[in-house]
């Protein structure tokens, strides 16, 4: 078991971003800007891991490091992230909120507006903005985080500040890598629609200077904007790159068993995040992966505590489909009689096992050798048991040590996680 948590020391000193250029506002313990770990806004932060990718070819972009420096109920926290990372605690200690933030990161790098991202987490943007957070003299709040992606640009660090009240807009975004400051950028004129960018070209002008949307990522828009002459340029290019990659590789799972026990049209083959459509999904593999069908099978017969000799699909009416666990003499149990336990262990199986060739999720034009799926899932142990869990846990293990999946999990029972090889424990809420 490993254990790495800290706090982010960010938020104070050097490096702010925002207030003299009118674009800074208060978090939950002081002006809300930009800073680096020691105040100078660099690139360290992270394990420095990455995904192993093929022998012998540069690893995959993940993320190692998730910074939630005034983000709902987390003030200057710095969350080191494993292969597989479980964070443990009572209800109302942060793991959903880690999760979230894991998903607003992700929906930002997909190219989504700002609102539209904070609008999905729970209370919206005001939401977002830390209780007991003060607004300063002009009446804004806001939210700060971010993370660090490593891969083969080394550890590149992003560092994002919204200002959610009076107006939803960013006011400062900091891309840093390979010891330079990448990009930046910081709202002068808090009457228009935009922010100033500045980003590094080291040609004849070492910097590049343009307005860009105050509602979108400027990270994700840069491969618009940059031509890559330069080596500059082309540094940027590939850490803008890194971090797309890895963000855009999160799928948030958290099966809903009311609705998975219901036949599905047999197209519908691309698993949502509350896991509706498993029938669908298992039908596909069935017909288009055997063996990662027969380790599906594997995966519930360790789980379930009765026999299992495999996964199997019922054919319906009007072309509709619904999964069955095979039960030997007994014959096939269709998924409507399946424990609410039992039917999210066959979900966050079927995630782990297949990858993002089947999930409802958007990695757009990543390159298949670069993709490395991360999968943010919501309480691992619901509706199980300690040894249930367990297997759960070590088949998410040995999936994370192939190379190609990594998962960033909530649970509520820290014991049952606690000693089990090569998970990262988080314990929360932080003290």
């Amino acid at each position: 078991m490993n254990r790495d948590v800290g706090e982010d020391g960010g938020g104070r000193g050097a490096g702010r971003i925002g207030e003299e250029r009118g674009g800074g506002f208060r978090g939950a313990d002081g002006p809300v800007g930009l800073t680096g770990e020691d105040g100078s806004g660099g690139d360290r932060g992270g394990d420095g891991s990455a995904g192993a990718g093929r022998e012998g070819s540069e690893p995959r972009p993940v993320v190692t490091e998730l910074r939630l420096s005034a983000f709902r109920s987390f003030r200057g926290a710095r969350l080191r992230l494993g292969a597989l990372t479980v964070c443990t605690g009572p209800s109302g200690g942060g793991k959903s909120t880690v999760l979230e933030a894991l998903a607003v990161l992700a929906g930002l790098a997909g190219g989504q507006p700002l609102r539209d991202v904070l609008d999905a987490v729970p209370g919206g943007p005001v939401g977002c903005v830390p209780l007991g957070t003060v607004p300063d003299d002009q009446g804004r709040r806001g939210i700060r985080l971010g993370c660090t992606v490593s891969g083969p640009v080394g550890p590149v660090r992003l560092d994002l500040a919204v200002q959610v009240e009076p107006e939803l807009r960013f006011v400062g975004e900091r891309l840093t890598g390979a010891g330079e400051v990448l990009l930046e950028t910081a709202l002068r004129d808090p009457r228009g629609s935009s922010v100033q960018a500045a980003w590094h070209t080291a040609g004849r002008v070492p910097v590049t200077r343009a307005p860009l949307p105050d509602d979108r990522l400027a990270s994700a828009l840069l491969p618009l904007r940059v031509a890559g002459r330069t080596p500059g340029q082309l540094l940027v290019l590939a850490a803008v790159e890194q971090l797309v990659v890895a963000l855009r590789g999160v799928f948030r799972v958290d099966p809903e068993p009311r609705t998975m026990r219901d036949w599905v049209p047999a197209g519908n083959t691309m698993l949502e995040p509350d896991a509706r459509n498993v029938s669908a999904v298992v039908a596909r593999t069935l017909t288009e992966c055997r063996v990662r069908h027969g380790l599906l099978g594997e995966a519930l017969r360790a789980v379930c505590p009765y026999r299992v000799d495999g996964v199997t699909v019922v054919p319906g009416a009007a072309g509709t489909v619904m999964a069955a666990l095979d039960r030997g003499p007994l014959g096939g149990m269709p998924v409507t009689l399946l424990g609410a336990g039992e039917l999210r262990a066959l979900a966050l199986s079927l995630v782990l096992l297949t990858g993002p060739g089947v999930l409802a999720m958007d990695p757009a034009e990543v390159p298949g050798a670069l993709q490395l799926l991360t999968v943010a899932a919501e309480d691992l142990d619901r509706g199980l048991a300690e040894g249930q869990v367990r297997e759960l846990l070590a088949l998410a293990g040995r999936m994370c040590a192939r190379g190609h999946v990594r998962v960033v999990a909530s649970a509520h029972h820290r014991a049952w996680v606690e000693g089990t090889e090569g998970v990262t424990v988080i314990p929360l809420p932080l003290r």
